[in-house]
């Protein structure tokens, strides 16, 4: 009979107790089918990249008709505990209307899955969108600055630690545009996965290690370095608890990274999928996390002491929507 060693142990017991927590990551993401696009222009299916015989695709929606362009991107990574889930994810259709009318560009691409590769497959493959996207600024009616990243769940983890590991080359890959930045301007995570410790599936078998899985979290990466990060959580989440988000929020605080954290009450997990009104929330905070600070960058006025215009107690104007707290 093969010896169990003691790391073995716990490696297989630590996979059985992510396991159900994978089931409901994956589960949740689902949703409904993916909602009409509406008036939007989208062009589908664009290869920015290939990962062995595979083709890494893309979908391009325009900001919409009518709005001024903020010359600004979002890519979107879709969630589903990498077991699942792809880049038409109807969230993401959701979202993407509620930010096209504000003027953003945004992309929606997919990455492998864990039976589609290993890690760090994952993050490669989104570096990659991101080089292309960078490569592309002038078609896209973009600026090369002006590059964010939004992670749902599962997605959500990666662009965190796209937000953490800007410059850090062992991070990069070689898939696709090379000899171009993938660095990220700002980052979002929507109900996001802070930690990679129950997405041990990610690696072969007996080498999802405890350093394997520190280096894959964006908790790990948390420094003044961090891109700047707004996260939008629901208050009910049971899947991916709002505390998860508070704690980063919190901690990226502490180093002085430009933060922002938005609770949405009563709320769960992927709320997006069918709570419209949540989503509108969510698209304020967004727009006015990054016009602030990359579209329009401009700081908030001054406090100024009680008794004046705009003073005294509850916020004034630089209150942020949807309840949530400020950079």
């Amino acid at each position: 009979m093969a010896q169990l060693t003691r790391r073995g142990f716990i490696q297989a017991s630590s996979a059985l107790a992510a396991a159900p927590a994978l089931t409901a990551l994956n589960a949740a993401a689902q949703g409904p089918a993916a909602p009409d696009i509406g008036n939007l222009q989208v062009e589908k299916d664009i290869v920015f990249a290939k990962a062995g015989t595979m083709d890494m695709k893309l979908d391009v929606y325009q900001p919409a008709p009518g709005a001024t362009s903020k010359r600004t991107a979002i890519i979107h990574l879709f969630g589903g505990g990498f077991s699942g889930g792809n880049k038409s994810a109807g969230y993401i259709i959701n979202d993407i209307k509620a930010l096209a009318p504000k003027g953003y560009t945004n992309i929606s691409a997919n990455y492998r899955l864990a039976k589609e590769g290993f890690w760090p497959s994952q993050i490669h493959d989104l570096k990659a969108a991101i080089r292309w996207t960078r490569a592309n600024a002038g078609k896209l009616g973009i600026e090369p600055n002006r590059i964010v990243v939004a992670g749902y769940s599962a997605g959500g983890m990666l662009s965190l630690l796209a937000a953490g590991t800007n410059g850090k080359a062992e991070f990069e890959g070689d898939l696709g545009t090379t000899g171009v930045s993938s660095d990220v301007n700002a980052s979002i995570g929507v109900y996001p996965l802070a930690s990679a410790q129950i997405a041990t599936m990610l690696w072969p078998q007996g080498q999802a290690t405890p350093e394997a899985i520190a280096a894959a979290s964006p908790t790990t990466h948390i420094s003044e370095k961090f891109a700047p990060t707004i996260f939008i959580h629901g208050t009910d989440d049971s899947t991916v608890p709002a505390s998860s988000s508070i704690d980063f929020y919190t901690k990226l605080r502490a180093v002085k990274v430009a933060t922002a954290l938005t609770l949405i009450q009563g709320a769960q997990h992927a709320f997006d999928n069918n709570a419209p009104d949540a989503v509108e929330v969510m698209a304020a905070s967004i727009d006015l996390f990054l016009d602030r600070l990359i579209v329009n960058p401009k700081p908030y006025p001054g406090f100024g002491g009680g008794g004046g215009r705009g003073g005294g107690r509850g916020g004034g104007r630089g209150a942020a929507p949807g309840g949530g707290r400020g950079q």
